[in-house]
This record gives C-alpha cells, sequence and structure tokens, in this order.
C-alpha cells in the first residue's frame, strides 16, 4: 500500500512540472473556452487536468492503453504472437517488451499531434523553432513512457491494476473542477441552470448505486462434486458453485472503446482541416455530441466487453478443471457439454453487463447531445464515476484477498 502511495505521489508530481516553450496559462484559458464537452475535455480528465495545462505527463495513460489494445488484437490475427502468448511467464514478457516499444512509438504520435494542437492556438507556444518543437515532442514522449513505468510498477509491487489506479487518481483530481462547474450552474439562476445542476448530482448518486450492486452481482452455477474413496477415507459428495460475475470485464472496455473513439480527434490536432470541407466534416461526426460518436461508442463497449472476456476468462479450462476434482454441474454431462454451458450462461450475463456499461457510460453523452450548454462539462461523468467506483471496489477485493491470505481481519470489519 504505502509502494502504491508512492507511485501515486511521483505522478502527481509529474503532472504539476511544467514542459519548456510553453505558456499554460494561455492552453488553459483556451481549453475552457473551447473543449467543453470535447473528446479534449474527456482527456483532460483521464490526466488528471494535466492535458489543459501541458504539464509532463500531459498525454497520461492514453499511449500505454491503446498499445495494449493493439498487441491484444494482433494477438488473435498473427500466429507468432499468439504462439508467444502460451509460451507461459516468458512468452507474457516478451509480449510486454513488445507493447512498450509500440507505446513510445504512439507516444511519439501522439506527442507530435499534441505540438501540432497547441501551434494552432495563439500565444500557447513562447518559441516555434524547430529546437523547440523538439525539446516539446521528447518531453511528452519520455512522460508518456515514464507514466507506462509507473503503472508497471504499481503492477509488480503496489496494490490493484497500474493503469486503473492511476486514472483513479486521476479522476479523483478533477473532482474539485466538476463540483465548480455545478456550483457555477446554480449561481447563474434560472430554472434550467438549477434544474440540470440537481440532475447531474443525481445522475451521479444514481450511478455510483447502481454501479456497486452490479459489481457486487453474480450468477452462482451450482457444482456438484462425486464421492471418491481414497484409502480408508471418503472424500467429495459436497455441493459448491462457481460464481461467474455479472460486469466480470470491470471497466476495461469502456477504456478500451474511448482509446478507439477518441483517434479521429487525435488525428484532427495533425491535420486541422479546412473549415467546410469534406475531412472537416467527416472529423465533426466523431464530436462527442454527434449521435454516429454515441451509437460507435456504445457498440464498441458492448464488442470489447466480449472481446475482454474471451481472452480473460478460459471456459473450457475451468471445465476440465472441474472433471479433474470430479466436479460437475447437475444435469449436464462433464467435458465438452459442461464448457458448452458455461459459455452460454457467460455469454448471457456479458451481454447484461455489456448492455449496463453501454448505458452508464452512453447517457450523460445522450442527455449532452440535447442540453450541452447545460452539461457539456459533465458529458463524461458516467465513464469517469464508473471507473472510480469499479477501481474502488476492485482495490478494496484485492485487500481483502491479501489480508484473507495473512490471516488478519476482513478490511471492512
Amino acid at each position: 500500500m504505502i509502494f502504491t502511495l508512492v507511485i501515486v505521489l511521483l505522478y502527481r508530481l509529474g503532472a504539476c512540472i511544467p514542459v519548456p516553450y510553453i505558456s499554460s496559462d494561455a492552453l488553459n484559458f483556451f481549453f475552457t473556452m473551447n473543449s467543453t464537452g470535447s473528446i479534449f475535455d474527456y482527456l483532460n480528465v483521464l490526466s488528471g487536468q494535466a492535458f489543459s495545462q501541458a504539464t509532463l505527463f500531459a498525454l497520461g495513460v492514453s499511449p500505454y492503453i491503446t498499445a495494449q489494445i493493439v498487441i491484444q488484437l494482433l494477438t488473435i490475427a498473427i500466429p507468432a504472437l499468439e504462439k508467444l502468448s502460451k509460451e507461459g511467464e516468458e512468452g507474457r514478457k516478451k509480449i510486454n517488451k513488445i507493447t512498450r516499444i509500440v507505446t513510445v512509438g504512439l507516444s511519439l504520435v501522439t506527442a507530435y499531434g499534441y505540438y501540432s494542437y497547441m501551434k494552432n492556438v495563439a500565444g500557447v507556444l513562447t518559441d516555434n523553432g524547430v529546437f523547440a518543437a523538439l525539446v516539446i515532442i521528447a518531453c511528452y514522449c519520455a512522460g508518456a513512457s515514464l507514466v507506462m513505468w509507473l503503472a508497471e510498477r504499481i503492477d509488480e509491487n503496489g496494490i490493484g491494476n497500474g493503469i486503473s489506479i492511476i486514472l483513479f487518481v486521476n479522476i479523483l483530481s478533477s473532482g474539485y473542477t466538476t463540483a465548480q462547474t455545478i456550483i457555477r450552474q446554480i449561481q447563474r439562476g434560472g430554472f434550467l441552470n438549477i434544474f440540470f445542476a440537481i440532475l447531474s448530482v443525481i445522475l451521479m448518486l444514481a450511478i455510483i448505486t447502481l454501479t456497486v450492486f452490479i459489481t457486487n452481482s453474480e450468477r452462482r452455477i451450482p457444482v456438484q462434486y462425486a464421492k471418491r474413496v481414497v484409502g480408508r477415507k471418503m472424500y467429495g459428495g459436497q455441493s459448491s458453485n462457481l460464481p461467474l460475475k455479472l460486469n466480470m470485464s470491470g471497466v476495461m472496455p469502456i477504456i478500451f472503446a474511448n482509446s478507439i473513439v477518441s483517434l479521429p480527434a487525435t488525428i484532427a490536432m495533425f491535420v486541422q482541416p479546412k473549415s467546410g470541407s469534406f475531412w472537416d466534416k467527416l472529423l465533426g461526426i466523431f464530436a462527442t455530441d454527434h449521435p454516429v460518436y454515441v451509437i460507435l461508442f456504445i457498440v464498441l463497449i458492448i464488442a470489447f466487453s466480449y472481446f475482454y472476456i474471451a481472452i480473460s476468462f478460459n471456459h473450457i479450462e475451468v471445465s476440465n478443471n472441474l472433471k479433474k476434482n470430479g466436479g460437475f454441474i447437475p444435469g449436464i454431462r462433464p467435458g465438452k457439454p459442461t464448457a458448452d454451458y458455461i459459455k452460454m450462461v457467460l455469454n448471457r450475463i456479458t451481454l447484461i453487463g455489456a448492455i449496463f456499461l453501454a448505458f452508464i457510460a452512453g447517457l450523460p453523452l445522450l442527455i449532452n447531445m440535447f442540453a450541452s450548454g447545460y452539461l457539456g462539462a459533465l458529458a463524461f461523468g458516467g465513464s469517469s464515476l464508473l471507473i472510480v467506483v469499479g477501481v474502488a471496489l476492485e482495490t478494496a477485493r484485492e485487500l481483502e484477498s491479501q489480508m484473507a491470505m495473512r490471516h488478519y481481519k476482513g478490511f471492512l470489519e
């Protein structure tokens, strides 16, 4: 726990370190006036306000997450990577090494795009020379690589998932800004301002309650163990169950989906298409208040829910383990029929969990389409709250398991 807290502290310090040749105040002012409710607003939340202030860790964990998605997809498509993934610990280390290389490459591309974005904002860059550009791009590339290294250190020596912990801290650090937005909404006066401010608070409480309920929900498949005699003793005969979490994939599908749908916004940093042109209209389709963006976002969440379950839960291995230990599901024959039954149940509960994730993350976006003037800054409140609550529950469960292994009392007692 102390190790994790130290890493988090180092990350937050890095998120405050300025980068040379950039006026953070000018960018922050421009960002406040022009990016409310856009994808840049979401990237700013995920980076803990570092994106709008152009500090060292402005890119956050986005390049690392995108690299992991790319490698996981390629693992299915490329036989050589698939073979590596099945080689145990050594194969995992090689895939992690490839992921790091891809992360550095993506961070270099994203850093250049971020520099191009700032270059088009008047007063942000204090020096437009080639040397200044190289320094800025190198700083952001190094910052993204350092964030990746910090996340991996949490995975190895800390509590919880490194990426999730960093996202958790970043979103919490943005809580003050969200509270200020709601307060300013009320101070403006008027029925609609006050109504939408109160609606925002109610939505947040509802999302937290629903997330806790769904996260703790599970489908328990009954398992019966056959009796067997070993020496002069009889073992087995007891009943148990196989618990399958309703939201087994956690917040990862939302993180993956956001990384994909934010790619057009990243491309827009490079090209800056002429207003009214075909490319300007095409990139405009992926604005957060456009129906295509919302539909694509929801479809990707559902798709990534199934994808994440497919790579993280092996129903055939579970079926084989039950068979080896003399366990069986009542009414289902051991072996392939058991594997097929587990897969069928898993597909059904994954659909329910995916619909839940799509609803929680998509509802604020749908509201933002019709009330962007009132709830623009809270367009990504559903995704952010879901990540915060999900990571908090997962970390608490991991702490419980650590204490149970060491024969301590329960973490919540």
